[in-house]
């Protein structure tokens, strides 16, 4: 496993001059750094690129943020420019070396509603035409598209593992996988550790939270269930923590972040790391949730 953090915990938007946290991150021991891309017009990928190199560290993976401008089920206009987006995304994802474009790609964070069931089958028969052309243009780049299921208050398309691996089965990409986050999942599933398994070779990309969105460890999180889980999946991929703290008001905001979770953001970022290299680094003996395999 890579051990990889998410820029959000620290700036928004990220732009070229942002690789100047680069050396912090090298410093405190990761590996990896996740980058949202809130435009692509933000930030130059060779530039940021040879700043990731200069400090030994590699792009794992650039973050989709999806506003109601870019919902693949929302108004035409909307599907055309988030169809456009995440096609930008994917070539940034190949110059910077990223595996993988992660996220919620399917729609607007936020938009939840109770839809009538003929209104969701058309949105996700739109979603999946949708998913279809982005999976074809990214298997030519190289580049994997991860589908991030929300939780309830984010989103009413998709919040569990079990409806993101249907998804992926209809689209039939081989580009596409799945993304995983243990704040969602704390929220919608009954052992993350079960939805570990049932995701399999199929999990390409996982987000490492606690379960107030503070430092991993530093919850109720049952971290054995899902140490065990990963280790026998054979998950080999990037372990990403993705917390958000009230110093980045946008994302604060839009995250409902409205208290100080833990004393500092560095506190997140260097005892979540510390925390999960000693859970992860080794198989765990701890039962799951359930109680049982």
């Amino acid at each position: 496993m890579r051990y990889g953090i998410n820029t959000f915990l620290f700036t928004s938007p990220f732009t070229n001059q942002s690789t100047r946290l680069f050396p912090r991150f090298k410093k405190w021991g990761f590996q990896s750094v996740e980058i949202p891309v809130e435009d692509p017009a933000h930030i130059d990928p060779v530039r940021v690129k040879r700043a990731l190199d200069a400090h030994g560290l590699v792009c794992g993976s650039v973050c989709a943020c999806m506003g109601p401008d870019r919902d693949l089920r929302g108004t035409l206009q909307a599907q055309r420019t988030g169809l456009r987006y995440l096609r930008q995304l994917v070539d940034h994802a190949a110059v910077l070396g990223a595996k993988s474009v992660v996220g919620p790609v399917y729609s607007a964070v936020g938009r939840a509603e109770a839809v009538p069931a003929a209104a969701y089958r058309r949105q996700w028969a739109t979603v999946v035409q949708h998913l279809k052309t982005l999976g074809q243009y990214a298997e030519k780049r190289g580049v994997q598209i991860c589908v991030e299921p929300l939780n309830r208050f984010e989103t009413d398309f998709i919040n569990t593992c079990d409806q993101a691996l249907k998804l992926i089965r209809a689209v039939g990409s081989p580009a596409l996988k799945l993304h995983l986050d243990t704040f969602h999942m704390n929220i919608e599933e009954k052992c993350q550790g079960e939805a570990i398994r049932r995701a399999g070779k199929r999990l390409g990309h996982f987000h490492a939270c606690g379960s107030d969105r503070g430092t991993p460890g530093n919850d109720h999180i049952n971290w054995d269930c899902i140490t065990r889980a990963l280790h026998q999946i054979g998950y080999t991929g990037d372990v990403v923590i993705e917390s958000f703290t009230t110093e980045v008001k946008v994302i604060a905001k839009a995250a409902a972040i409205w208290r100080r979770i833990e004393p500092t953001r560095d506190e997140i970022a260097v005892k979540g790391l510390q925390f999960l290299r000693r859970q992860l680094g080794v198989p765990a003996d701890g039962s799951c949730c359930s109680g049982g395999d």
